[in-house]
């Protein structure tokens, strides 16, 4: 099984060269997002397919949690949550669903964002990998990654988990961040965290759990035959939830201690942490009460770095290291800014028509 990990370089030439190059790909990257997506499409890096809405997010922190300055039990912060889709502009499609979060209720502005999706584990596990996903994607028409999974089948297996077919609601869907970041509280132990979103009702059963056709070929994201739910179905579903009631989800963290000479693949987001070893705790609710139009929902921007000091990413060492992720993400915005003077120069995209447009990468 093919894998993209490489030790990092031991002398000091060696290393400064590791760094550099991760700084180049993760700046030349944001560069050309920018200019193909940003400002010629007006879109995303991923996720366009979405829907925001607003709400508070309520500490109610586990009392085993260490403390830290940002996390104050009962405090009630305003929050936006997007709820999107990666890749295809149709609900109906087996893709990724995601929960971004901002403790804010501005555009970009915020003291914690945190992006997450379906499934507890990725389709890649550092920003080589993710660079070969990109450049192996080969779409058409609801069929891609085809090449990516025969040679690398850790994807493949990441896929088969985040991927969702035809759930009843983003409500009842689990979501993680994958990714681990730094946990430094007030007593300044070095600590990682993971985070997920949940139901806030332990009993609801996650909907849309690939079956078997999917699971056997996870490259066809295709509807399936006979399919009568519109390219908007998921979206609809959740307006109309919040014009009756409120959506609530529990705020979880996984904490863990750093250790010396520890096992690096703890930062590989390919691999799971023990739950009875380190379980998940609360942090806090998630109240979703207004949805958001059109428009306000893709002004919204979420931000790896948007974290409080002791919070923050984990610093990476080269383009193979587990943590380069979120380091290349950190540097890509610069392609939000490209797309938000897209809009300004050639106009907003227009709401994605319930038309016969199926299985598309594309609005229209």
């Amino acid at each position: 099984m093919e894998v993209i990990v490489k030790k990092q370089k031991k002398s000091i030439v060696g290393k400064w060269i590791d760094k550099f190059q991760l700084y180049v790909v993760a700046r030349l990257f944001g560069f050309l997002i920018a200019l193909s997506m940003g400002l010629k499409t007006r879109e995303r890096m991923s996720h366009n397919n979405g829907v925001g809405a607003k709400g508070t997010f309520t500490f109610d922190l586990d009392p085993a949690i260490p403390s830290h300055p940002f996390l104050e039990q009962g405090k009630a912060i305003s929050c936006q949550v997007r709820h999107g889709m990666a890749t295809f502009y149709d609900d109906a499609m087996a893709t990724i669903r995601s929960l971004s979060l901002k403790l804010s209720d501005k555009p970009f502005e915020s003291p914690f964002d945190m992006n997450l999706n379906t499934g507890s584990i990725s389709l890649f596990w550092n920003a080589a990998s993710f660079l070969k996903l990109a450049k192996m994607r080969r779409q058409k028409w609801g069929i891609e990654y085809q090449d990516y999974y025969k040679k690398y089948p850790v994807g493949r297996e990441g896929a088969i988990s985040t991927l969702r077919r035809n759930p009843t609601s983003f409500a009842n869907l689990t979501y993680y961040a994958k990714t681990p970041f730094n946990f430094v509280g007030n007593d300044g132990v070095q600590r990682y965290a993971k985070y997920r979103a949940i139901p806030y009702d332990p009993e609801t059963k996650e909907s849309g759990i690939i079956q078997e056709r999917d699971i056997l070929e996870p490259e066809n994201q295709r509807i399936t035959p006979g399919e009568t739910r519109t390219r908007n179905y998921l979206k609809n579903e959740l307006e109309k939830r919040l014009n009756t009631q409120t959506v609530k989800y529990w705020f979880q963290v996984q904490i863990r201690d750093a250790q010396e000479n520890q096992d690096e693949t703890i930062f590989n987001c390919c691999v799971d942490w023990d739950e009875k070893e380190f379980p998940w705790r609360n942090m806090g609710v998630i109240e979703l009460k207004e949805i958001m139009d059109w428009d306000s929902s893709n002004v919204i921007g979420f931000g790896v770095s948007n974290m409080p000091k002791g919070l923050d990413c984990i610093p990476a060492k080269s383009i193979y290291d587990y943590n380069s992720l979120n380091y290349m993400r950190a540097k890509t915005e610069i392609a939000r800014k490209a797309r938000l003077l897209g809009y300004k120069l050639f106009g907003k995209p227009i709401e994605i028509p319930e038309n016969d447009n199926r299985n598309s990468s594309t609005i229209v």
